[in-house]
């Protein structure tokens, strides 16, 4: 199958600043060139008021609607799509667009963090932290260009060990729409092969496939320190790329993917580039076999 690469130059869903170079950064290296385009960064003044709890939304909004329209077209025209991030509130428009054109998926979402805030819990306004809940369907003020949802039940979060102030109300949301959580402790104890194999199942069940949305914080910063929020004690470059490769085995049930979160300006000797261009490399070189 073909492979449409779509860079999501934005960063307007975090007050740190860096992420909107990361696609045109990591797309600079990788190996293929040809069906490449980047959604441009907004020219809007990015709101930083820690006490707007909505800060950005309507630029967001605009931003993913683009994308949503974007990845449709490239499913209708049997294209696979990658999007390159960009902060993680783009999986947003990537996530949903795959469930409308698709028909129906699960997600595996590969991140530190739940991401499950919705304007009720969260205490930065910083919309990154909401896009999984969004893509559930709870937060619908970020979803005004679909009325068409992932069900929380085909949601698995691989790799979860944030301790952040609110996280306790962000548990609570995830229990009660009944998302799927494995933690860095759960890969360490039971393998990641073993983790995976069940965050398939529960994505894959009773869905036309699977899209996974792989935040370049889930490994730990001593090997990709470029990353905006950074969480310590993360799997090892080596876990991180059987991530990789598992995804790969199973590439018959994804329909999509996403990598986010690559911060350029906190990156040490372009490791976490590296990292992200060997992951895209390796799933484009299989996916066009």
């Amino acid at each position: 199958m073909k492979v449409k690469i779509i860079g999501a130059c934005t960063d307007f869903g975090v007050d740190i600043n860096g992420t909107s170079d990361g696609p045109g950064e990591i797309i600079k290296k990788i190996d293929k060139k040809n069906d490449v385009i980047l959604i441009e960064k907004p020219d809007n003044i990015k709101e930083t008021d820690k006490n707007n709890l909505k800060k950005n939304l309507n630029t967001v909004n605009t931003f993913n609607k683009k994308l949503f329209n974007e990845i449709v077209n490239c499913i209708n025209n049997e294209c696979f799509p990658i999007t390159i991030g960009g902060d993680h509130s783009i999986a947003i428009g990537s996530t949903l667009a795959s469930n409308y054109a698709n028909e129906k998926i699960g997600v595996i979402w590969v991140d530190a963090h739940l991401d499950y805030n919705t304007f009720e819990t969260t205490i930065s306004g910083n919309l990154h932290g909401l896009p999984l809940a969004a893509i559930n369907g709870i937060c619908k003020e970020l979803t005004p260009f679909t009325d068409k949802f992932v069900n929380p039940d085909n949601c698995a979060i691989v790799g979860y060990r944030a301790k952040e102030d609110n996280s306790d109300l962000e548990i609570a949301n995830i229990k009660k729409m009944g998302v799927h959580v494995f933690t860095t402790n759960d890969i360490k104890e039971y393998g990641v092969q073993n983790i995976m194999n069940k965050a398939i199942e529960i994505a894959k069940k009773n869905t036309n496939g699977i899209h996974v949305s792989y935040d370049l914080d889930f490994i730990d910063p001593k090997d990709a320190p470029g990353v905006s929020v950074p969480e310590t004690d993360g799997p090892n470059l080596e876990i991180a790329y059987d991530v990789k490769d598992i995804i790969i085995n199973n590439l018959n049930l994804i329909k999509s993917f996403d990598l986010v979160e690559y911060n350029p300006h906190f990156d040490i000797d372009n490791k976490t580039r590296n990292i992200a261009v060997k992951i895209l490399n390796d799933i484009v070189e299989n996916i066009e076999k």
